[in-house]
This record gives C-alpha cells, sequence and structure tokens, in this order.
C-alpha cells in the first residue's frame, strides 16, 4: 500500500508559495502574480529511490492565525485540514522581512497548538527568490543559524524562477516525514503531473 504524506505550503502574499508548487509539478514558472485566495490541493505521486509515494500537497493563502483547534480550522474553509498533515513548508522572501516575521509568528503558533501527544511534525524554512540574491534583507547565514540550531527546523533556499533547488526542497520533505525508503545521501526523485493519477514515472 502507498503511502500519502499531506504536506501544508503557508507564508505571506507573494513568496511565492504557489510558484514553487507549480515549478515542483509541472517544470514551469509565470512572472505574472496571481494571489492565491483559496486553498488548492494538488496530489501527485512521486517515485523516490524506485519507491511510490502518494503526496497530498496543500497551497493555503496566507491565513491572520493558525487554527488552535479542530473546530475552528474547520469553521475556515481556508484552514481545513491544516492540524492533520504530516509536514510544513514555510516560505518567505528573502528580499522581504516582513514575510520572514511572518513564518516566525506561524512557526510559534503551530507548536503551540498541535496536538499534545502527537510525534512532532517537520517545519522546513525556504526562502524563496534566491534569483534575487542582491536584494537580500537578513545574512543567509543569520537565518540559517537561527532555523537550524534554535528551531530547529530544517532550511533550504532556492528560486522558483529559475527552478533551483526545487527538487531538493521536496526530497528533503519527504526525508523528514519518515520515510525510511528515502533516507538515502544521494536521493533521486520524479513525479507525476496532479491530475494523472494513472501514471507514474518511472526512473
Amino acid at each position: 500500500m502507498v503511502a500519502t504524506f499531506k504536506i501544508a505550503v503557508l507564508g505571506a502574499q507573494g513568496v511565492g508559495k504557489s510558484a514553487i508548487v507549480r515549478q515542483f509539478l509541472y517544470n514551469e514558472f509565470s512572472e505574472v502574480c496571481v494571489p492565491t485566495t483559496a486553498r488548492r490541493v494538488y496530489l501527485p505521486a512521486v517515485v523516490m529511490n524506485g519507491h511510490v509515494h502518494d503526496l497530498q500537497i496543500m497551497d493555503f493563502p496566507p491565513i491572520t492565525a493558525f487554527p488552535v483547534n479542530t473546530l475552528q480550522e474547520w469553521a475556515d474553509v481556508c484552514c481545513r485540514g491544516l492540524r492533520s498533515v504530516h509536514a510544513y513548508i514555510l516560505v518567505y522572501d528573502i528580499c522581504c522581512f516582513d514575510s520572514f516575521e511572518y513564518i516566525k509568528t506561524i512557526r510559534q503558533q503551530i507548536l503551540e497548538t498541535r496536538v499534545i501527544g502527537t510525534t512532532e511534525t517537520p517545519i522546513i524554512i525556504v526562502g524563496n527568490k534566491r534569483d534575487l540574491q542582491r536584494g537580500r534583507v537578513i545574512p543567509r547565514w543569520n537565518v540559517s543559524n537561527l532555523v537550524k540550531k534554535t528551531w530547529k527546523c530544517g532550511y533550504i533556499e532556492c528560486s522558483a524562477k529559475y527552478n533551483w533547488h526545487i527538487l531538493l526542497l521536496f526530497s528533503e520533505l519527504l526525508k523528514s516525514v519518515g520515510c525510511a525508503r528515502c533516507k538515502h545521501v544521494h536521493t533521486t526523485i520524479r513525479f507525476q503531473g496532479a491530475l494523472r493519477r494513472n501514471r507514474c514515472t518511472i526512473m
């Protein structure tokens, strides 16, 4: 039986959440920024090291606060499914300080409101728009040090525009959710489109 890993993608407006997901799934990027106003669900299958895994990737619009309980989660259509995922991708724009403060707040809320007694849910912090490196507002070392040593989270910088480190992000994510078969040093990954469940790409 193929395991399904649920992944939530969160971040402030305009940081490139949807661009990262679409680059991963369809190998495409649009210069036109279309704000995400509703939750979008994608159901790709990936092949890592010869093993197939189903993903449920949920791209959420910016939320004002992480739902504190299941009732609040299901009362807001934009937050449905947010508390039961296996991993979180928190995206910020390396050129926007406020977007980093946003994920800082959301991360803290996740830690405070997740169901007590459940296994620790992996959180990966993603600094997007690496192609705009010259406009960086916080030194990379400072962020990496904070995220890895203090927050104990994974940290990756990527460029959705140039498809840089996008596959690395999702391969690291699968390893972090406890996919034992994916814990190889040199992980390879392939995927299929979200709406083509009857097909699978074999390496």
